[in-house]
């Protein structure tokens, strides 16, 4: 990963936990003690190798703890691991270790950045999520009741290591999940990832290694080519927010509490595949494939709230400029537009579509197009 502040390598293989140490040791010149921020579960399962690790290298280790759920990644959990880091005396030679999901890796990753003003960390990521998406591109942050990912900063690490074997225990709902950003990426950029989640959906879906790591690597490589060229999303970096602006209303109207990232996505995602549909932005074939893809990947869950709910918390998004809504919509599989002028009727005529795609399942008959209404 290289963009215009930081150069990192991202190392994505088999048996890599029991390496955290020694690589993250070869690329400073000075650890004073290493912080392991986690959850309880993931610490049961996956701490011990990178634990020993450091060890090994007689660098004293802590551990943190944060309990798992997006409802901890705000800034009174931020709060509280900065004092827990002045307790144990950390400073600026002291090197974080983000393992487990988005939120553990959103979370560190802010905790380096203002600590001390800032100090090193390192991204583990133990979900798919993580893996493909949120451990790489140096955006980190936390949430506010008037939406996600409010208040943050764009701080790289010093090496994101994805080992593909923690994968292993992840529950099949959370697998799938991440998979939607892995579709995301093949969406707006990568037309042979898609092809590859199409015809390896098998293999994917039941957990084989060599699938996913093919996934992880190739949505990596995909996120990698956006940030570099437009590491503070100033203009190319907005495609990634593909499916995302109605999906974080999804999670808000919900509460983060029906809905898995990944699926509020994937329904972002069938909602944004429907308004480029309507604007006949988007071949009906395709559209057609993206949201077979989308719901074979996740059995998508219901969730209460209407348009104009949704409408209102996309208000809200931090996507928005200058009081326009940015609105990124397919216009063929590999390929997105950033557009400018979508009208209120047409998100609401989207929005609907997909609140009607997940009650009574997928349309037989492409969308008529959106009329436009004038004031």
């Amino acid at each position: 990963m290289k963009t215009d502040s930081a150069d990192y390598q991202v190392h994505i293989g088999r048996g890599l936990l029991s390496a955290v140490g020694e690589v993250s040791m070869r690329l400073t010149d000075t650890v004073s003690r290493v912080f392991i921020v986690t959850s309880p579960e993931i610490e049961r399962l996956w701490a011990a190798p990178v634990r020993d690790g450091f060890s090994a290298l007689g660098v004293p280790v802590e551990t943190l703890l944060v309990s798992a759920g997006e409802g901890e990644k705000r800034l009174g959990t931020l709060e509280r691991l900065c004092e827990e880091l002045a307790a144990h005396r950390a400073d600026r030679d002291s090197l974080l270790v983000a393992l487990g999901g988005g939120v553990i890796g959103d979370l560190t990753g802010f905790l380096a950045a203002v600590y001390m003003r800032g100090i090193r960390f390192v991204q583990v990521p133990t979900t798919l999520l993580a893996q493909v998406d949120s451990s790489v591109g140096g955006k980190t942050g936390v949430n506010l009741r008037a939406g996600k990912n409010l208040v943050g900063s764009f701080y790289h690490p010093l090496v994101v290591i994805a080992d593909i074997d923690a994968l292993s225990t992840l529950p099949e709902r959370e697998l799938r999940a991440g998979l939607q950003e892995s579709v995301k990426a093949g969406v707006i950029r990568d037309p042979e990832l898609f092809s590859y989640m199409e015809s390896h959906a098998d293999a994917i879906l039941r957990g084989d290694a060599d699938a996913l790591q093919h996934v992880v690597e190739a949505s990596v490589r995909m996120k990698a080519s956006v940030v570099g060229e437009d590491e503070r999303e100033h203009g190319l970096r907005m495609i990634l927010n593909f499916g995302h602006t109605v999906g974080h209303a999804i999670e808000a109207a919900t509460e983060y509490r029906a809905l898995l990232h990944g699926e509020a996505i994937g329904w972002g995602m069938i909602a944004a595949t429907r308004l480029a549909q309507s604007r006949a932005m988007l071949a009906d074939s395709d559209a057609d494939r993206i949201t077979a893809l989308v719901h074979r990947y996740a059995d998508l869950p219901r969730f209460q709230a209407d348009a104009e709910q949704l409408l209102a918390l996309t208000g809200g998004d931090k996507k928005r400029r200058s009081g326009t809504l940015n609105f990124v919509l397919p216009t063929a599989i590999g390929s997105v537009e950033i557009a400018r002028d979508v009208m209120e009727v047409e998100l609401t005529g989207a929005v609907n579509a997909m609140l009607l795609e997940m009650h009574f399942g997928r349309p037989s008959a492409p969308l008529a197009p959106a009329q436009p209404v004038h004031a």
